[in-house]
């Protein structure tokens, strides 16, 4: 052998033997990352291990179990089905199973069924193994899957994910709502550098949080740190009965293998205290106990939990435990719902004395479902809860609270850094909103120059319904009046209009003002804010301004009505002090005679026609025009307090200069259109800068060109994306 031979295959084999060394090193710190449960950088250093050896067959398998411990369902069935296809179940079995598994949590259910049936086969010369066993139940449950795929579910309203108050990039579990706020727990790092990391670390602990729940938006979540440890994972959590003790997890872990213990603390005035360990008989030493709930059964109290403890049929089981003078007594297995995979996060419904649990055993839709048993003298066989409670990842902690529905789910949707399934977030189902009806416009008469008659004041000092009653008494006298001194004919025609105005007109109106007080108690207990938009007439009979004032105070009679009816219900929600949040405000569009027909009588000396006549009457009105609802969600941001500026009297070819200040709900920068056609119209919009919110300002100069009479100038202003239109007015009388 030549040296220079001998010198290149010793090379070589250097090189080969460094490269091994390499991918050992690779390979072990790959296994030691999978141990710890930091299955992404396992990930990682796998990932390397095969770009330098793809053919590894036990390397894809080391990858494919890592995809599924790190919930990546996608990629871990793509690497056992080519384990599967080299090895054929000879080193590795359980490829074809997992396979089947991944695939179903993939939601392709049908090559799932076909796959899953293949390993119930080559299962079947041992029934008695784990894998045969659940290869069997998989296929009945998948094919209940492919029977059952259009079946509702008790709930037919849609899942929404909770927004970034609540949940994060990483994994949050709900508990319980107490006290208008909703308990949960997080896998979170300490370190904010690691906030946005899909890593396990030893920063990462599980802790319990609240978010407080204000008109039905969810407030930043708040950390409880008198249940926190800083060594442990604190999580799960239910209120006794009386809402005074808290029964609490707190665990160990070696990577996500957690050891788990239950604790109770007082709760007080808001206050935590005295947390203690509960005995042996419910946490068993060297065994893993957690997931805590307190129920009522037979007007007992009951502690649900989740333990694998002696006597457990498969990984984790569900138990309960009765509490007898102060204590908890030997606990009973629920053997009717347990199975040999893991039965966890018991919760149950004390009005319909319903369990609700999670389970990857019985038939569902993806790894662990969310299912019930309704429970007599014992529980019944355990039923899904149906899509979209359940999905083809992993649906968890449901509860309810009220008519609201809370559970946690990984399913496609949830926030995410790297794998849209690797993490849960917190998922709810609203109740169906009940749509409250209001009949509108509502049109709201008054007697001749009322309320507060002869004034020029603005402030009304009765309500409406004090006015209807009054012109209720005095209507005989429009009947006689109205008459007049016409032929018998006539004055019966008339006295029928009129009489037939007030039947129609001014009673439904009334009666119709009673309607929209129900319906608007209805929405504000819902803790909806409302806009009431008035709008008020008068008929020409006085002079302008004075007009202008009288519908004023004819709105002042409807807001004093809604101050005052029904022993003051609606005063906290007008003052802005409800409980609940509900909020009633007013926006007022005076326009006197402006908008009356100026053909109706104006005379004061021919009062049969200026003030009793059907004409007359009909003016002398305020209109409920429309109202707003905002329920936390997008509205026309948009708001005048004053629609209307009136200059009253004025010369020709004055110019009216003046102002509009426009209310924003909104913080963002709006882009305002005021459609304009009128070259005798200029206008400015000008951003007005302050604490809480942008206001806006519209500057305008004006010139009527017409010659005499009562000037009505309309504009609308738009934004873009909505459809509605904020209505602006100037009013004027040009006087020769």
């Amino acid at each position: 052998m030549s040296r220079l031979y001998l010198i290149f295959f010793l090379g070589l084999f250097s090189t080969q033997v460094s490269a091994q060394v390499k991918l050992k090193k690779l390979v072990d710190f790959a296994d030691e990352q999978y141990k710890n449960g930091d299955y992404y950088y396992a990930l990682e250093y796998y990932k390397q291990a095969l770009d330098r050896d793809s053919t590894s067959l036990e390397l894809m398998w080391k990858y494919a179990e890592t995809q599924r411990a790190y919930k990546n369902y996608v990629d871990a069935a793509d690497y056992y089905a080519r384990v599967y296809a080299r090895d054929q179940g000879i080193l590795y079995p359980e490829s074809l199973l997992y396979l089947a598994l991944m695939e179903k949590q993939t939601g392709a259910y049908e090559n799932a069924f076909e796959t899953m049936k293949s390993a119930k086969r080559n299962f079947a010369e041992d029934k008695t193994t784990y894998r045969y066993k659940k290869s069997a139940q998989e296929v009945e449950a998948l094919a209940w899957v492919l029977n059952h795929l259009n079946d509702s579910s008790d709930i037919d309203t849609s899942i929404f994910r909770l927004p970034e108050s609540v949940n994060s990039m990483n994994s949050e579990f709900a508990h319980t709502v107490h006290e208008k706020k909703l308990l949960f727990s997080s896998l979170r790092a300490d370190s904010i550098s690691d906030i946005n990391e899909e890593v396990y670390s030893k920063t990462y602990k599980t802790k319990l949080y609240t978010s407080e729940i204000k008109n039905g938006i969810f407030e930043e979540n708040k950390k409880i740190t008198s249940l926190e440890s800083k060594k442990l994972n604190s999580g799960n959590g239910s209120f006794s009965s009386d809402g005074k003790r808290f029964y609490f997890s707190m665990c160990s872990d070696i990577g996500y293998s957690y050891s788990c213990k239950i604790l109770v603390a007082n709760f007080e005035n808001g206050e935590w205290s005295k947390i203690d360990t509960l005995n042996e008989i419910i946490n068993e030493p060297g065994k893993n106990t957690t997931m805590p709930f307190i129920a009522n059964l037979k007007g007992e109290q009951v502690l649900f939990f989740t333990s694998n403890r002696s006597g457990t049929k498969g990984g984790m089981d569900i138990w309960m435990a009765t509490e007898k003078e102060g204590s908890f007594i030997k606990p009973i297995n629920c053997s009717k719902i347990n199975s040999l995979d893991d039965e966890l996060s018991p919760w149950f419904d004390n009005v319909t004395n319903r369990l609700y649990f999670s389970s990857s055993w019985h038939h569902g839709f993806g790894g662990q479902d969310i299912f019930y048993s309704d429970f007599e003298k014992d529980f019944s066989v355990p039923k899904n809860a149906g899509i979209p409670i359940n999905s083809p990842a992993n649906d968890q902690y449901f509860f309810k609270y009220n008519d609201t529905i809370y559970l946690s789910s990984n399913r496609i949707g949830s926030y995410y850094s790297k794998n849209p399934t690797c993490c849960s977030d917190i998922y709810a189902s609203f109740p169906k909103e009940n749509i409250t009806v209001f009949k509108l416009p509502i049109k709201l008469y008054f007697e001749n120059d009322q309320p507060n008659d002869k004034t020029l004041d603005t402030i009304s000092t009765v309500n409406y319904e004090e006015s209807y009653v009054l012109y209720e008494k005095k209507f005989p006298i429009y009947i006689d009046e109205v008459g007049g001194n016409y032929s018998e004919d006539l004055a019966s025609r008339k006295r029928n209009e009129l009489n037939d105005f007030f039947e129609k007109e001014v009673k439904i109106g009334y009666l119709d003002l009673e309607v929209f007080k129900t319906s608007l108690l209805k929405e504000l207990l819902k803790g909806s804010k409302i806009t009431i938009h008035l709008k008020g007439f008068a008929s020409p009979l006085a002079k302008t301004d004075y007009n202008v004032n009288l519908t004023k105070r004819r709105i002042s009679s409807i807001t004093k009505y809604f101050r005052e009816c029904n022993e003051g219900i609606f005063k906290d929600y007008i003052d802005g002090v409800a409980q609940n949040g509900g909020l009633v405000t007013f926006s007022f569009a005076p326009f006197g005679e402006y908008l009356a027909n100026q053909e109706t009588s104006d005379d004061y000396k021919d009062q049969r026609n200026s003030v009793y006549s059907r004409e007359a009457s009909i003016e002398r009105k305020i209109e409920i025009e429309k109202i707003e609802i905002n329920k936390n969600k997008t509205v026309f941001p948009l708001f005048c307090k004053t629609p209307v500026i009136d200059f009253g009297k004025i010369k020709k070819g004055q110019s009216l200069k003046g102002s509009f200040t426009i209310e924003s709900s909104l913080n963002d920068d709006l882009k305002i259109q005021l459609l304009n056609t009128d070259a005798n119209f200029n206008f400015e919009i000008t951003k007005i800068k302050s604490i809480s919110k942008d206001n806006y300002k519209i500057n305008f100069v004006y010139i009527p060109q017409q010659e005499s009479g009562l000037v009505n100038k309309l504009l609308f202003l738009k934004l873009q994306d909505f459809e509605e239109q904020l209505e602006l007015f100037i009013t004027a009388e040009i006087i020769d």
